[in-house]
């Protein structure tokens, strides 16, 4: 799989400037495009094994969350404080902030209870560090580590408890452990059978 590529906007955009940028350009068919400390950073397709992690984690998530909440992939939220527009791989969200911004291609990422992240060998990094960082900071109460291609075997972590800019691990393993994600979803996350690269 390729590395991402990275394309500045001009150093004087503003904040707005540089999602305009993003919004404006017209990035490869299948890629996600996403800002993360001011930079726009292209990645190829997902794989497979990828999209079927993500549908299983939206599948689990669907029949615990609160009413009025949804469950999405594809979604890209904005945190402004750290430069960021992401698109995680599974985002809960109440329903109504997507129907006040309808005509918009993002939400800010406080409206968030969880998200998850699913490291390819191409973002890793951004995964683990740099999107650690803007979730915890934007005060996303859940974020979701999935990491296949962690060093040695797949594996899991679970942060929460958000504060200035950190998280607090909740839960670490592996594959095929259930991970116990807490409330207001209360769920034994079964990991069996994800599948590994």
């Amino acid at each position: 799989m390729e590395a991402p590529v990275a394309r500045e906007a001009p150093a004087h955009d503003s904040w707005e400037g540089l999602v305009r940028f993003w919004e404006e350009t017209d990035w490869p068919e299948g890629c996600k495009a996403e800002i993360i400390e001011g930079t726009v950073r292209v990645t190829p397709p997902a794989m497979n094994h990828h999209a079927c992690i993500a549908s299983r984690i939206q599948s689990a998530l669907y029949p615990t969350l609160p009413e009025g909440w949804g469950v999405h992939q594809r979604q890209s939220v904005t945190v402004p404080s750290c430069r960021a527009l992401l698109t995680p791989d599974v985002l809960v969200l109440p329903s109504a902030v997507l129907a006040e911004a309808a005509a918009d291609y993002h939400v800010p990422a406080t409206h968030a209870l969880l998200v998850a992240e699913i490291t390819s060998p191409s973002t890793a990094v951004q995964d683990r560090i740099e999107k650690l960082f803007a979730y915890a900071r934007a005060g996303v109460p859940l974020y979701l580590l999935i990491d296949p291609h962690a060093t040695g075997s797949p594996t899991i972590h679970l942060h929460g408890e958000p504060r200035d800019g950190k998280y607090r691990v909740l839960w670490a393993g592996r594959f095929g452990e259930a991970v116990p994600v807490p409330a207001p979803f209360d769920l034994a996350l079964d990991t069996s059978a994800f599948p590994r690269p």
